[in-house]
């Protein structure tokens, strides 16, 4: 352990003469908010905007022989080892998917340079991760892995030593973020049993809850790439060597479209931009309660690299998580003035956000599909009486996750 740590902090060290450390903050709202004194450690305000160039800087300055670093990333490790490629003056080729953003795979050129060859290889990311490991094993290069390599690790844990150090003592809880598991199993080696944790995981990638279920890693039978920071299909089996003891107790899985109302409340209260696995820490603190009341709290915000073309995405799943806009499909008579009559059931805080309709010959009833937004979730209690009091047919399709994709 001791080892461990002396290795963390030499590497931190060296860090300096590349970027320097990110901010630890305390947050004023979310510290009244949930009556703790709650910092974040401020890992979307990287030069990569994520933690990922720790763990690549690391690794790639214990190989100064190796002539070729090779990835497979569709996110935030290639754009670290990018940009570490270019700051080591090596050759990177990082092969992602070809369904990867744009925006993603022009950040990574952009910090990559001339150092790095981006190749797009497949529609998703195991394709993509098989082809990089064939080449890889085909020139003799050395395979980067996004968190299951002990010098990533131990490249994560710096952020460890500079809470230690900015914060001058231990925290009494982190709140970290878990996707395949590198941040987490760095900062539980170098700060162990001395201060609570809690692992945090998207609810469609929860692969660390899985394999304390399990007592293995196992792969997970789908996963949801809204969060795709952290939607990893199976941890690794260093970092579970690691995580194997923290126990289901102190990990929380967090629903996706709860994730997108902490992302929209740190960008309208603070001003602060996370992708969606960089809020998971921030969100999870609804659920923390009493355990974290009167105490200091770090959550790391693990990274900012949000494409604010998803940002209607984002919103529209938090209005719909909260209660207060719904889609539902009415059974509408084909008549003059039928309209009218649904309009005067709605109240005054109540406003169509979508409206579909197609008159149908030789029928007597015609399908709508509508979406309402609101002021208060309640409103709905009061339209859907009045619907059911004149016997309208309807069906509500918010939560009808197959026909929402197709029809919102």
């Amino acid at each position: 352990m001791d080892e461990f740590l002396d290795h963390a902090r030499a590497a931190t060290e060296e860090m300096r003469s590349v970027f320097p450390e990110t901010p630890l903050l305390r947050n004023d709202h979310l510290s009244q908010l949930h009556g703790a004194d709650i910092w974040l450690k401020r890992e979307d305000l990287s030069p990569v905007r994520s933690y990922k160039l720790r763990g690549a800087f690391n690794a790639m300055r214990k190989r100064p022989d190796v002539e070729t670093f090779v990835a497979a990333s569709a996110g935030n490790h290639a754009q670290g080892v990018a940009y570490m490629c270019r700051q080591f003056d090596k050759r990177g080729v990082i092969f992602m998917p070809v369904t990867t953003p744009q925006q993603k795979i022009q950040k990574t050129r952009m910090f990559g340079g001339e150092n790095v060859e981006i190749r797009l290889i497949g529609d998703y990311f195991d394709e993509c991760l098989k082809a990089a490991q064939g080449y890889c094993a085909e020139i003799g290069g050395h395979f980067l892995s996004p968190f299951d390599d002990q010098d990533v690790i131990e490249g994560q844990a710096t952020v460890a030593v500079e809470i230690e150090r900015q914060l001058g003592r231990v925290p009494d809880h982190l709140v970290i973020p878990v996707g395949g598991g590198g941040l987490g199993s760095g900062l539980l080696s170098y700060f162990g049993t001395d201060t609570q944790y809690t692992f945090v995981e998207p609810q469609g990638g929860a692969c660390l809850r899985a394999a304390l279920e399990a007592g293995k890693p196992v792969p997970l039978a789908a996963v949801d790439n809204f969060a795709d920071g952290a939607a990893v299909a199976q941890i690794g089996s260093k970092t579970f060597e690691v995580l194997k003891g923290v126990g289901v107790a102190n990990t929380l899985t967090i629903n996706e479209d709860r994730l997108c109302t902490s992302m929209l409340e740190m960008l309208n209260v603070e001003g602060v931009v996370l992708e969606p696995a960089g809020a998971l820490s921030v969100d999870a603190l609804k659920d923390l309660g009493q355990a974290i009341r009167g105490k200091t709290v770090v959550c790391i915000t693990s990274g900012g690299n949000f494409d604010f073309e998803r940002l209607p995405e984002v919103k529209e799943r938090a209005l719909r998580y909260s209660g207060v806009k719904k889609y539902f499909i009415l059974r509408l008579p084909q008549r003059p003035g039928a309209l009218k009559d649904f309009l005067n059931f709605l109240g005054p805080e109540d406003d169509i956000a979508r409206f579909e309709y197609l008159k149908k010959s030789a029928r007597n009833f015609g399908s709508v599909l509508i979406g309402i937004e609101t002021a208060d979730p309640k409103n709905f209690d009061a339209l859907f009486g009045k619907l059911d009091a004149h016997g309208y047919a309807y069906r509500d399709i918010t939560d009808d996750e197959v026909l929402a994709q197709f029809v919102i």
